[in-house]
């Protein structure tokens, strides 16, 4: 009879796998012994494996050019990063070794695209396209990029009102691009984004407001979907509607040469996942190019931005199951030495699912759970796995010390968590550890963060 945690991995999904295998019935993560972190830095612990983000953009570039190869297209593919998954200066500065370019989405991106470009971190000709809804302070650090001579700043238009303000203050010819309001996923609770310009209202504002000014042109139309880059009905249907905005205007707007396919690909949050890349790559730029045939314009140079699939996959957070709680007589509550709504909020914001196994004890009998957070609030739980309705873990013993990680959580947590500021229940931030590779091969790791102290948190509240 197979009871052992390892015999319902394996009866569930494929396993091993690329990034996981089994070493001394402990977990390695891309050949990081995991149990070997927690005995050197404890838990509960999150930590960056840098070289995976450098491995998923060179991916996504290997899959677009090869695309171009298959579909004969006659432009250029420029790979940007989305700062808003993740601006920590350990991120930005594997980011920028694989010659990509920047998506910003507020004023103090402007910063540390500065201070990128002042240590010569990001090359003077990358693309900085500037998305988001521009005010002031925004609006003034595009203007200082572009005045202190960045030529390849491209301001991408949400609102009527954004080009007469960057008109007032660059102060030399400047391009631009313009965002489509998409409509959203029938399950939306409002049909239409609140971001960009509506698809009948493109054309008419090109025209009216950008064609006859001497210093403005028009160089790139922005399409972005919320879901991501999905092989469904909605994003194909969405995507052909893009594109017949893209040769109308094109028609009118010959400086027009870049289509923003914005949404990026999804990554793995289960060992069941599926999609493939390079399907998705070939069919987009096949599509692109049969419309742009039928209507004999030019094919565009295709930009995309991909900010959770550069970092999601570089990094995990372990903990410790500190005991069990039999609340009834079927849950079983795992109760684990942090909190979800501090440290991975998206499962608790938007449900969101990761990869979620246990990092040792996979040769012993395992059990169904509940994993519960330290905080006093309901809400702070994560009871499912992605294709399985329950979590399975070894059983809890109070000899045996348990770990579990989730991995593939490098985009978004820390900034929507709010990192080094005030948690839940005043919940500590856990220690945080980057891990590297020399140039031997050897891993090499070090504290990026310290767990959060009482002082910390006293500072911050005016103690």
């Amino acid at each position: 009879m197979k009871t052992k945690y390892i015999d319902l991995i394996d009866q569930t999904y494929f396993f091993p796998q690329e990034e996981f295998t089994l070493e001394n019935n402990c977990l390695n993560f891309h050949g990081i012994d995991l149990m070997n972190l927690v005995e050197t830095y404890g838990a509960p612990l999150k930590f960056t494996y840098l070289p995976q983000i450098s491995k998923n953009i060179n991916k996504a570039k290997n899959w677009f050019q090869n695309a171009i190869k298959k579909n004969d297209y006659d432009a250029d593919y420029h790979y940007c990063y989305c700062t808003k998954s993740s601006h920590f200066e350990f991120v930005m500065n594997e980011v920028v070794k694989n010659n990509v370019h920047i998506e910003t989405s507020s004023a103090f991106d402007l910063d540390i695209v500065e201070s990128l470009l002042k240590r010569k971190k990001l090359n003077d000709d990358a693309y900085v396209l500037c998305n988001g809804f521009k005010r002031d302070q925004y609006i003034q650090n595009i203007a200082r990029l572009i005045n202190g001579g960045h030529k390849n700043c491209i301001p991408i238009i949400d609102n009527y009102e954004e080009l007469d303000l960057l008109d007032e203050v660059v102060e030399k010819p400047f391009q631009i691009g313009i965002r489509i309001a998409s409509e959203e996923e029938p399950k939306f609770e409002f049909y239409t984004s609140r971001l960009g310009i509506g698809y009948r209202n493109i054309v008419p504002f090109y025209l009216r407001e950008v064609k006859d000014n001497e210093k403005v042109e028009l160089k790139m139309l922005h399409f972005f979907i919320n879901t991501g880059i999905k092989d469904n009905a909605y994003y194909w249907n969405e995507l052909n509607k893009c594109l017949k905005v893209y040769v109308r205007l094109r028609k009118e707007c010959p400086t027009l040469d870049s289509l923003n396919i914005g949404g990026g690909f999804p990554i793995k949050n289960s060992l069941a996942f599926e999609f493939d890349y390079q399907y998705m790559a070939d069919e987009i730029l096949n599509q692109v190019k049969l419309a742009c045939e039928d209507a004999e314009v030019p094919v565009p140079h295709i930009f995309t931005e991909f900010g959770s699939f550069t970092v999601g996959e570089s990094a995990g957070a372990i903990y410790q199951i500190l005991y069990q709680k039999q609340q009834n007589d079927r849950e079983k509550w795992n109760m684990i030495n942090s909190s979800f709504i501090t440290t991975l909020p998206d499962t608790w914001a938007i449900n969101k699912r990761f990869v979620m196994l246990a990092v040792n004890r996979w040769n012993e009998e395992y059990e169904r759970v509940l994993l519960g957070g330290l905080t006093c609030d309901s809400d702070d739980y994560y009871n499912s796995e992605q294709n399985m309705n329950a979590i399975y873990l070894p059983r809890f013993r109070k000899d045996k010390p348990l770990f579990i990680g989730f991995f593939n959580t490098g985009a978004y947590q820390e900034t929507i968590g709010g990192f080094g500021g005030l948690q839940h229940c005043l919940i500590p931030q856990p220690k945080h550890i980057l891990i590297d590779k020399d140039d031997e091969g050897n891993f090499t790791t070090k504290v990026f963060s310290e767990e959060q102290k009482s002082e910390d948190l006293m500072k911050i509240l005016g103690y």
